[in-house]
């Protein structure tokens, strides 16, 4: 049995008082990876915000990674962002601090305590993102690529169920670009990780082709159901 991992039924989205989404069907299985696209301003971040409860979804039935939406509280948040990662367009790393302080200080924030496992942790994901031997380094001592790769590696530390992607190739040269998108398909297929990822390059779509859920006028379309844009 598949397990479903992110589940909106008749879901309406707002930013405040503002409707951006309406009557949004989404639904995204275990391992699966599927992309977000649409012109600025069409609602792929506040889906996003939705999905990690930056937003309150307000109307409809939203289930991510076990947790039901419409029951969050700002005391629940944490622990569905525990269940996620995320990845930022500008990587949002510490510069005051190494790469391996940077995890560790993640870790610590979600709960963990014992130095050991956190080191273990630490030594795990820098070896799936390709990093293993940079984590002294500070991140304006790395190229975009690797500064992205630890910003995968950050998302990965909880073994989250599922990692939304906000424009992950949007600062990165084309070459890089390959790197990141390779890894990141690999990580959905390797350790059965849902992957939704926001972008609008559309070349590396078609690189790597997948589902693709594109807001447009106030709705969700998904390929999966409409045919392929």
């Amino acid at each position: 049995m598949v397990e479903s991992i992110v589940s909106l039924t008749n879901a309406k989205i707002f930013q405040g008082t503002n409707l951006i989404l309406q009557d949004v069907n989404i639904n995204v299985n275990q391992g699966e990876f599927v992309y977000l696209v649409g012109k600025t301003g069409t609602g792929k971040s506040s889906l996003l915000k939705t999905l990690y409860g930056d937003l309150p979804l307000k109307e409809g039935e939203g289930m991510v990674a076990g947790y039901d939406l419409r029951q969050m509280t700002w005391k629940k948040v944490p622990f569905l962002r525990r269940s996620l990662g995320v990845i930022f367009q500008d990587f949002q790393l510490l510069t005051d601090r190494n790469v391996h302080e940077n995890l560790k200080f993640v870790l610590r924030a979600t709960g963990w305590k014992d130095n050991k496992l956190m080191e273990e942790k630490i030594n795990d994901v820098l070896d799936k993102v390709g990093l293993k031997s940079k984590g002294f380094k500070m991140p304006f001592e790395m190229s975009g690529g690797e500064q992205q790769r630890v910003d995968i590696a950050r998302a990965l530390l909880n073994s989250p169920k599922l990692v939304l992607a906000d424009e992950p190739t949007g600062n990165l040269d084309p070459e890089t670009s390959d790197e990141i998108m390779q890894l990141l398909f690999q990580i959905s297929r390797d350790f059965s990780t849902s992957v939704i990822m926001a972008t609008h390059d559309y070349i590396v779509i078609n690189r790597y082709p997948a589902r693709m859920l594109k807001t447009e006028r106030g709705q969700v379309y998904d390929s999966a159901s409409v045919g392929s844009y």
